[in-house]
């Protein structure tokens, strides 16, 4: 009975573990390239922000080179959604988060510390909305990369 019992805990961990890798691949899946908007490729990235930046092609990190700046904010963006980054203050005060502050942006859940920032994002729309919250400086104030929830 023990062995059973201990075989169904390891089938239960095991399953977990699976749904996790699939989820966690069906994320990176889901990515879209910063420079192209195309799908992404594993095997084309460059250093950004401490964390991987993926692109469809061999050109596109070449041209995200040339002018970073005008990539920045999708790369963010990318950063957060494929979990490499995570969100430990308001991107646009720095201030502690809120749970009931909270907007869905370029697909990635985003907090904020009030109301007031939440209501800045949603007024906003398209590109300057992304801005707002994936800027290289809101990137600095919201997320650290590598780090758990704080």
């Amino acid at each position: 009975m023990k062995r059973i019992t201990a075989l169904a805990s390891v089938a239960v961990l095991l399953c977990a573990a699976i749904g996790l890798r699939a989820e966690e691949e069906k994320k990176k899946d889901d990515l879209k390239c910063p420079v192209s908007g195309a799908k992404v490729k594993m095997d084309q990235t460059v250093e950004h922000n401490g964390a991987k930046v993926y692109f469809c092609c061999e050109n596109c990190p070449k041209a995200f080179k040339a002018d970073t700046a005008k990539y920045a904010v999708k790369a963010n963006a990318q950063i957060v959604a494929s979990g490499q980054a995570t969100q430990v203050k308001c991107p646009l005060s720095g201030g502690k988060l809120n749970p009931d502050a909270k907007s869905t942006v370029s697909g990635v859940e985003v907090q904020f510390c009030c109301n007031n920032c939440k209501g800045k994002v949603d007024k906003a729309t398209g590109d300057d909305q992304l801005a707002l919250v994936f800027s290289d400086e809101a990137f600095k104030k919201g997320y650290d990369v590598g780090k758990e929830d704080k």
